[in-house]
């Protein structure tokens, strides 16, 4: 069984980040450090059933290299992504001085259309034979996942789940801890069960159910008004109700969500999250 789990939400924002480039409004300029965000990935700290430590990401955004060092970030063992646009990806470059620290390779996971978009995007990673000079690149082995398809990892389970971010579908994630058989522990630790669910516009019906029993659900919620590809503020709010998680944290918010202004009125057991919040 593993122990020691720290689950943390190192980036909280939309893709442009918060504060905006060039922007002065209420939440830009706020004081407040829960409005200041950087884009979204989640890191999973703990020890497996032989004492190692272990770490795991949920995705690997451009802001990676400051939620290392903010968070004391000093390994990593496998990334597992939602999907493959750049605010979830272009921090994989800098994964290599895991690499250089724990002399061993990272594996990534993720869905077929990501492994393909990654892969072309980080062709010195992945074809360093053609680079012009050698290069210093992460060491990284490719496992490709599909919906409902569950992968275990360390002593956790990983249930990609199925999710619509507008018309491209992505991953979600279920995860649950093991027991020393191998099956889903009876006594979860920390957040789990929880499932993490951002970029989503949608759920298909399918998914509903593995949304079922969970401790902690990290869920999208990006503004209040309607957007083609994100849940809005009471979209969000109307499906954490029905999924009925213990607590859910909303994450992937806009400069249009200010923090002091929209966290008192959500109801009970669902919160904003902020950069470098632990859950559990």
């Amino acid at each position: 069984m593993i122990e020691d789990v720290e689950f943390t939400l190192c980036g909280t924002g939309t893709s442009s980040g918060i504060p905006i480039i060039g922007c002065d409004c209420s939440v830009c300029s706020s004081e407040d450090f829960r409005d200041r965000r950087t884009r979204c990935g989640a890191a999973i700290r703990f020890r497996d059933s032989k004492g190692d430590p272990r770490m795991i990401l949920l995705d690997c955004p451009p802001d990676h290299r400051e939620h290392a060092l903010r968070l004391g970030l000093n390994r990593c063992d496998a990334i597992f992504f939602t999907h493959n646009h750049v605010d979830h990806t272009f921090g994989l470059d800098d994964v290599r001085r895991y690499n250089a620290v724990q002399r061993s390779p990272i594996e990534i996971l993720a869905d077929q259309s990501t492994i393909v978009a990654i892969e072309r995007t980080f062709q010195h990673i992945f074809r360093p034979f053609d680079n012009v000079n050698p290069s210093f690149v992460a060491s990284l082995t490719v496992r490709e996942i599909e919906p409902f398809t569950p992968v275990d990892r360390f002593g956790l389970r990983f249930e990609p789940l199925r999710l619509f971010h507008g018309r491209l579908p992505i991953l979600g994630f279920r995860i649950e801890a093991l027991d020393a058989d191998g099956g889903i522990a009876t006594n979860q630790p920390g957040p789990f069960p929880l499932a993490y669910c951002t970029d989503v516009s949608g759920i298909p019906p399918e998914t509903w159910p593995r949304l079922e029993g969970l401790r902690t659900l990290v869920l999208d919620m990006l503004r209040p008004k309607a957007h083609p590809t994100h849940f809005t503020v009471d979209e969000a709010i109307d499906t954490a109700g029905r999924i009925g998680a213990e607590s859910t944290w909303f994450i992937h918010m806009s400069h249009e969500i200010r923090h002091a202004a929209v966290a008192p009125g959500l109801p009970a057991g669902m919160n904003l999250a902020w950069d470098g919040v632990q859950l559990g």
